[in-house]
C-alpha cells in the first residue's frame, strides 16, 4: 500500500489477487460440484449460487434424498476448501396444497436450514406457489423509485429530449422489468399487470403526454411495445435461442402425456415456459420452423481459420463505371488465374421466394430456401453448396465468384457467433485446405453483364428444388419479430376512435423535437388531450364548450373546426382547409406553433 510492501513469499496456488483468469478458475473448479448430486437430485449452479431440488409425493423420501446431497456437497467442499454456511441458505417447500406435506427438515453440520416461504435466486424471487406475486410486487416498488430519475431530467416545458429519456427508461427500468420475465412470465395475468403501471406512468414521463391519455397512445407516440407483447417477444426469442444451442438445459425438458392431459383438464393454469413459448408461435408461421445449431466451438483458439478474398475491381465506383469496363477488368483477372476452374455463387430473395444457385463449367445447382432466411443467408448457402460439390473433384484449383461483400467480410472476421452457415464454410474449407485443395475466393460486382454471376442470379430466382436447411437464429428473429409488430399493428387498427389513430394510422418512428417544450405540446396534439380540453376529467368540472359553435372543444374543433380562428388559418397555412395530418402529420406545419400563439391557445396544451 503506497510506499509500504509486504513481506517476499512463494506463490505456490491460485492467482494473484483481481486476476482475469480469478472467476475462470473458480467456475471450473466449483462446477464440479454438480457431479457429486445423486440423479433423483437436480441442481443449478451460477458462480457460487447454488440451487438442489427434488420432487415427489413422498416427502419423506424427498426429505432423505435432499440430506443425502447435502451431505455429499458438504463432504465435498471440505475435501476441496470451501464451506457451506447454514446461515446464507434456505429451504422452499412449492406445493400448491394448503398443510397437506409437512415441510422438510434438511441439516448441514447439524443445523437446520430454515424454511421460508419465498427465496431469491440470481435477481427472482421464487414464493412456495410459484405465483410470483411478491417477485413483480418488489420488482414494482424498485422501479417506482427509478421514475424518479426521469421526473428529475425533465418536465413538460424543459429537460432533456424524450430520445434520451427513453434510453434511460430502458436501460435503468425496462431492463430490469425484462429480466427474468421468462421465469415470472408464468404468473396470473392480473399479477403481470401490476407492472403496466410503471411502463405507463413512465412512457407519460419521456413523451409529456397528459395525464388522461390513452395507453394505446402512449404506446404509438414512444413506440414501445405493451409488456405483454414485450414478454412474449422476449421468451419467444430465447426459446429461440435455446434451439441454437447444442445441449442446452431447455431442450432436455419434456411434457409427459400425463402432464399434457392435466394441464388440458384445467385451463385455467398457466403452462411452463416451453408450452408458453409454443402457443406463441402456433398463430405464426414458426411453430414448426427448426433453428439452425451454432457449434461455438468448431475451431479450437490456436487454429483460428485465415480467410482473404480477392477485389479487382477495387478503385471503381459502380454508379459511375461502364458495365464494359467491369467486363474488361473481369476478362483480365481470370487472364491471371486461367488455370483456377471458376465457381459463381449467388442469392436471391423476392417476395414469396428465397433461392441460391451455383454455377460450374460442368453443372448448374440451384436451391429454394425456406421463406424466413434472408439473402445473406442465401449468398452464404450458395457459397456452402459450391464447396460442397468442389469436395468429391479430382481437381485441385478452384475460385469461387460471389457478389456479396457482406458474406466475404464475414468470412474475413472469425467469430464465435458468427452466422452458422459461415461458421460451416470455414470448417468445409479448413478441411479441403488439408486435403490439397486451392481455392481461392473474389468478389465480382453483380448485374454488370458478367456471364457467369448473371447465370447464377437467374437460377437463384428460379431455383423450385428445397434445400432441407434448418434456419439461422438471426433469420427466426427477424421473421418473429416481424410478426410480432404486425400483430402490434392489427390492435391498433381496431383502435378507430382513437385521435392518435387518425393522425398516426401505422406504427412507425416520427422524428422528435430536439427542443423539449414543443414537443411535448406537439405529442399531446397528435394524442388529442391536452390540459385545456381534457384536465375537466380530472377534477371533475364540465366539458368547456366553444362559445361560438356550442359543441366541445377539441385539438381537432380548434384546429380546423372553430370558424372564429379562419382568418389565422389563411394567414399562417395559406389554406382555409387542412387535414388534421397536414398539421400535426409526420411533416408537421412549421406554423403550427405561431398559429397556437396568435390564439392564445399555445400555453393552454
Amino acid at each position: 500500500m503506497g510506499n509500504f510492501y509486504s513481506n517476499h513469499f512463494i506463490q505456490s496456488e491460485g492467482v494473484p489477487q483481481g486476476s482475469v483468469l480469478s472467476v475462470t478458475l473458480f467456475i471450473v473448479h466449483l462446477s464440479q460440484i454438480l457431479h457429486r448430486l445423486p440423479s433423483s437430485v437436480h441442481g443449478n449452479l451460477y458462480v457460487d449460487d447454488l440451487q438442489i431440488s427434488c420432487q415427489g409425493s413422498n416427502m419423506v423420501l424427498i426429505e432423505r434424498q435432499l440430506q443425502n446431497a447435502v451431505n455429499k456437497l458438504v463432504a465435498w467442499c471440505n475435501n476441496n476448501g470451501h464451506a457451506i454456511s447454514p446461515e446464507k441458505s434456505r429451504c422452499v417447500h412449492f406445493c400448491r396444497k394448503r398443510s397437506i406435506h409437512l415441510d422438510p427438515v434438511i441439516h448441514i453440520n447439524n443445523v437446520a436450514i430454515p424454511v421460508v416461504n419465498e427465496i431469491r435466486f440470481l435477481g427472482v424471487i421464487f414464493d412456495r406457489k410459484l405465483t410470483f406475486l411478491p417477485h413483480v410486487l418488489h420488482l414494482r416498488k424498485r422501479c417506482e423509485r427509478s421514475l424518479n430519475i426521469l421526473k428529475v431530467l425533465s418536465r413538460t416545458s424543459w429537460g432533456a429530449d424524450r430520445t434520451s429519456l427513453l434510453r434511460i427508461y430502458q436501460a435503468v427500468i425496462l431492463s430490469s422489468i425484462d429480466y427474468g420475465c421468462m421465469a415470472y412470465g408464468s404468473a396470473r395475468p392480473t399479477v403481470l399487470r401490476r407492472l403496466d403501471t410503471i411502463h405507463h406512468s413512465a412512457l407519460r414521463i419521456c413523451s409529456g403526454a397528459f395525464r388522461t391519455s390513452p395507453v394505446e397512445s402512449l404506446y404509438v407516440i414512444c413506440h414501445q411495445l405493451p409488456l405483454h407483447l414485450r414478454r412474449q417477444k422476449i421468451s419467444a426469442l430465447y426459446f429461440f435461442r435455446a434451439q441454437s444451442v447444442p445441449k442446452h438445459p431447455i431442450s432436455q425438458l419434456t411434457f409427459s402425456v400425463f402432464l399434457r392431459r392435466l394441464y388440458a383438464a384445467r385451463p385455467s393454469h398457466i403452462l411452463p415456459f416451453c408450452e408458453r413459448a409454443k402457443m406463441l408461435l402456433h398463430d405464426s408461421d414458426l411453430n414448426n420452423v427448426s433453428v439452425q445449431l451454432s457449434d461455438f466451438f468448431t475451431f479450437p483458439p490456436w487454429e483460428i481459420p485465415q480467410f482473404s478474398f480477392l477485389n479487382p475491381f477495387s478503385g471503381f465506383d459502380k454508379s459511375s463505371t461502364a458495365p464494359v469496363t467491369f467486363q474488361q477488368l473481369f476478362h483480365h483477372h481470370r487472364y491471371q488465374y486461367s488455370s483456377f476452374i471458376p465457381i459463381f455463387t449467388d442469392g436471391s430473395k423476392s417476395d414469396g421466394h428465397v433461392g441460391c444457385g451455383v454455377v460450374s463449367p460442368s453443372d448448374t445447382l440451384s436451391y429454394r430456401l425456406h421463406n424466413f432466411c434472408s439473402v445473406f443467408t442465401a449468398e452464404l448457402v450458395a457459397i456452402f453448396c459450391a464447396l460442397r460439390e468442389i469436395s468429391p473433384s479430382n481437381q485441385r484449383k478452384f475460385i469461387i465468384y460471389t457478389d456479396s461483400m457482406s458474406a466475404l467480410q464475414t468470412l474475413s472476421h472469425y467469430d464465435i457467433q458468427m452466422h452458422p452457415v459461415a461458421l460451416k464454410i470455414l470448417s468445409i474449407l479448413h478441411f479441403l485446405r488439408k486435403e490439397g485443395f486451392s481455392i481461392i475466393f473474389c468478389w465480382v460486382p453483380s448485374h454488370v453483364g458478367i456471364s457467369g454471376n448473371e447465370t447464377a442470379d437467374s437460377v437463384a430466382k428460379f431455383a423450385s428444388t428445397f434445400l432441407t436447411q434448418d434456419i439461422p437464429y438471426s433469420d427466426v428473429k427477424k421473421s418473429f419479430v416481424s410478426h410480432l409488430h404486425a400483430t402490434w399493428q392489427n390492435n391498433w387498427d381496431l383502435q378507430m376512435n382513437n385521435k392518435l389513430h387518425f393522425v398516426k394510422p401505422f406504427i412507425d418512428m416520427w422524428p422528435i423535437l430536439p427542443i423539449r417544450e414543443l414537443d411535448v405540446k406537439l405529442s399531446r396534439l397528435r394524442i388529442g388531450h391536452t390540459r385545456f380540453t381534457h384536465k375537466h376529467l380530472i377534477f371533475g368540472e364540465r366539458t368547456p364548450v366553444c362559445p361560438t359553435c356550442h359543441t366541445d372543444f377539441s385539438v381537432t374543433h380548434i384546429l380546423i373546426e372553430c370558424p372564429s380562428f379562419k382568418s389565422h388559418r389563411e394567414y399562417h397555412f395559406n389554406s382555409p382547409s387542412l387535414t388534421l395530418q397536414d398539421l400535426v402529420g409526420e411533416k408537421y406545419h412549421p406554423n403550427i406553433f405561431h398559429f397556437l400563439k396568435t390564439i392564445g391557445f399555445f400555453m393552454s396544451i
